[in-house]
């Protein structure tokens, strides 16, 4: 038998230390690639101290740099990118065969360019999603045209990309990238893992998973069901994560005299505590106006449970959803949000069946098996 292809994946954060869409999908993804003859290191900081790596099925973890604060505030740390950028050079003396890096921030794209240049070894990034200028320059005003204009370069570095979506693979379009040189692997799920999870009892009508930042509007889905109490619809909502707007929010329910009706959890450690809330919903409210694919809404979907997201065109979350199918795409204020959750409220043993059906068509094994392919060129 031939000798396993090793591929070095650089990333500055990954489960179950840090969680997100882009650590949601390398845990399901990486580990799978050894069923094609691929050994997976995966090249990270040093998240777990001065201790021995874990051992984490599939993967064998090594450190790059110390730990850094991924966030500076409520933003992406400048510095914690650029440190990490710097610590990628030492990927000039460690062994591999293909070189993976995933585009967030996007800093550390050109020194690993320039190692797989100099390694004569091959270069692929997965990219989450394109800002563009106009986000860029709202994000960091000013300053956000070089960021704009470093990102259109970034893309220009990989010797193939894989694009989280559809709308992400067109945004690459956009800035130069040849469509042969694009492969679109969505995120996906862990059917057994999903049916295998029991329904939780302790959510409220309405749930909302993930890190609490300002452009994921939760503010305005609270306010949202604000609006629906004084319409007469008790309904009660669950927000599930931390982050830097936790305060504010918090303040926001109390204002609005909204404590018996939404609560604010930490994040579920446990993935099956985390499908059982889902499922224990009767919708999952995602009003996010940025997103690069969506997990959360594809998790929910394959629980039942019907999606509402924003139809914004930064939000690629919005393709997973089929009007009147498996939820509904709405506006990015508050009453254009509180009327799209009352007519999935209305709707749900429909769109129930909608969303679970829409969410059996990603497996992991499979999408696994198309980014083996990639990998072995």
């Amino acid at each position: 038998m031939a000798p396993d292809v090793v591929l070095a994946v650089v990333t500055d954060s990954l489960e179950p230390f840090h969680t997100g869409g882009k650590e949601a999908r390398y845990a399901g993804l990486l580990p799978r690639l050894g069923q094609h003859g691929i050994r997976v290191e995966v090249h990270t900081m040093r998240w777990w101290g001065s201790a021995q790596p874990p051992d984490v099925p599939g993967l064998r973890l090594r450190p790059l740099c110390p730990r850094w604060n991924l966030y500076t505030g409520t933003r992406r740390s400048i510095w914690q990118a650029c440190a990490f950028a710097v610590s990628s050079l030492r990927m000039l003396t460690r062994p591999f065969d293909v070189l993976e890096a995933d585009a967030i921030p996007f800093v550390q794209l050109f020194p690993l360019k320039l190692v797989a240049r100099l390694r004569r070894k091959r270069f692929v990034v997965t990219w989450h999603e394109v800002w563009g200028r106009n986000y860029w320059t709202s994000y960091l005003g000013p300053l956000g045209r070089v960021a704009a204009a470093l990102e259109r370069m970034a893309a220009s570095l990989p010797d193939h990309i894989v694009a989280a979506s559809a709308g992400t693979a067109e945004r690459l379009a956009d800035l130069g990238v040849s469509a042969s040189r694009i492969t679109v692997i969505p995120n996906g799920i862990d059917l057994a893992e999903v049916d295998a999870a029991p329904v939780s009892s302790t959510v409220g009508d309405i749930v909302c998973v993930g890190r609490l930042l300002a452009h994921k509007n939760v503010a305005v889905l609270i306010e949202a069901v604000a609006q629906l109490h004084r319409l007469g619809r008790r309904v009660s909502l669950t927000v599930i994560g931390t982050g830097p707007e936790l305060d504010r929010l918090r303040e926001l329910v109390r204002s609005l005299r909204m404590t018996s009706y939404v609560s604010i959890v930490p994040p579920v450690e446990a993935r099956r505590d985390l499908l059982a809330a889902m499922k224990g919903a009767s919708v999952l409210a995602f009003p996010t106006v940025r997103e690069g694919f969506g997990m959360v809404a594809l998790e929910a979907l394959a629980c039942g449970t019907p999606v509402v997201t924003t139809d914004h065109p930064d939000n690629n979350a919005r393709h997973l959803i089929a009007p009147g199918v498996n939820g509904f795409t709405c506006g990015t204020g508050v009453q254009e949000l509180a009327h799209a959750l009352a007519r999935t409220l209305d709707q749900a043993p429909a769109l129930s069946a909608g969303a679970a059906a829409s969410g059996r068509d990603f497996s992991w094994d499979a999408l696994a098996a198309t980014l083996a392919k990639v990998v072995l060129g």
